[in-house]
């Protein structure tokens, strides 16, 4: 079986080093097509307006690209541009830190898993809360697991987003289906100018969870579980559809 790995770590993340050693071990043909550098909070975007430089990953036990643009960039340009091959599943990361809620609107891992589903490839964004103290070889192994059994029992390609939490509630990886929480970052915004006088943003902030109830991947991670939230691409609200018909009649 052929997997794709790509990630918004870049291509020295710890996270899909992690998930490459695993898959191999597991018999798996890897292919890894990640950027040069960190690229978290890049969703979806495509790099439409310049050249993007990329090169072979020097790395003796991989097939590895390295690749200077986004998330997307590297497994749209792999896929359409690079090869023919045909890949049975994509994983995307493991990141270094939750893509949880509405986080995942903004996630260039989330956003590089939606590439390949758009390609028709059963598809994982898979994250790992930034003070867990489960290993990434960890993670690594109940992922491929959670893939085996699914790829067992659906025929459909899939996009599935995957947060493992602080740690497991009962030692082991325990995996619930839940639905996107609310989060809000306060202070998401800090300002400075440097001495030449140029002036700066800085993009960051505290966590605030708007909503935490039963049911969400916010709550399933915070109570030891593994969340998986089953997304798509189709963002069309279909009950507006409906009230916009009504009132176009009228």
């Amino acid at each position: 079986m052929k997997i794709l790995l790509t990630n918004d770590d870049g291509i020295n993340g710890v996270g899909i080093w992690a998930m490459a050693r695993t898959l191999k071990a597991r018999g798996y043909e890897i292919t890894i097509a990640a950027p040069f550098n960190q690229q978290s909070g890049m969703s979806h975007a495509l790099s439409v307006l310049r050249e993007i430089e990329y090169k072979r990953f020097d790395n003796p036990d991989f097939e590895a690209w390295t690749f200077d643009g986004t998330p997307t960039d590297c497994v749209k340009i792999y896929l359409e541009g690079m090869s023919d091959k045909k890949f049975d599943a994509l994983i995307s990361g493991i990141n270094d830190g939750a893509n949880l809620a509405t986080d995942v609107i903004y996630s260039g891992t989330v956003g590089a898993a939606l590439e390949g589903f758009l390609h028709a490839i059963p598809s994982l964004a898979v994250s790992r809360d930034k003070n867990s103290t489960i290993s990434f070889d960890t993670c690594a192994a109940a992922t491929v697991d959670y893939l085996e059994k699914i790829l067992s029992v659906k025929r459909e390609p899939f996009l599935h987003n995957l947060n493992f939490p602080k740690k497991f509630r009962a030692d082991k990886a325990e995996f619930v289906s839940a639905r996107l929480g609310q989060r809000d970052y306060i202070n998401a915004f800090t300002s400075h100018t440097d001495d030449a006088g140029r002036a700066y943003f800085r993009i960051g902030g505290t966590i605030c969870d708007i909503d935490t109830s039963e049911g969400t991947d916010i709550y399933a991670t915070a109570n030891g579980f593994v969340s998986v939230t089953p997304l798509h691409s189709d963002v069309a609200d279909y009950d507006e559809i409906v009230e916009l018909r009504k009132i176009f009649r009228g």
